[in-house]
C-alpha cells in the first residue's frame, strides 16, 4: 500500500494522518512533512496512525527524527497505532519517550 501523511497545523498542534507503510522508501516524505510542520511554533505533534499498516526501523527513525527535531518542548502524542505497530514502537522503549493513545 503506498504512504500518505497529510498534515495540518492549527493552534500550536501539528496533525499528520499517517497510511500505508512507513518504510525506507517512504520515511523521507514522513521527514519532509515534519520538517515542514516543524517550522512552525508548536506544542504538540498528533500522529493519526490508525491506517498505518506497517512501521520499519526506517520509519521508526523518522518517529525519532521527529522527536528530535521538535525538542523537548514539544509533545508528541501517537494515536490509534494498530498492535503490530504499536508493539513495535514498544519494543524499542520510544514508547517512554511519546504518549500513545487510543482513537477517540
Amino acid at each position: 500500500m503506498a504512504f500518505e501523511a497529510k498534515s495540518h497545523v492549527w493552534d500550536g498542534t501539528a496533525t499528520i494522518r499517517l497510511r500505508g507503510e512507513l518504510a525506507a522508501k517512504s520515511a523521507g516524505q514522513l521527514n519532509r512533512v515534519i520538517a515542514e510542520v516543524s517550522e512552525q511554533p508548536l506544542n504538540r505533534l498528533v500522529l493519526l496512525m490508525d491506517q498505518l499498516t506497517y512501521l520499519s526501523s526506517a520509519g521508526l527513525r523518522s518517529l525519532v527524527f521527529a522527536h528530535q527535531r521538535l525538542g523537548r518542548g514539544v509533545e508528541i502524542v501517537l494515536v490509534g497505532a494498530r498492535p503490530e505497530v504499536a508493539e513495535t514502537i514498544r519494543l524499542t522503549g520510544f514508547d517512554r519517550s511519546v504518549v500513545m493513545q487510543e482513537p477517540v
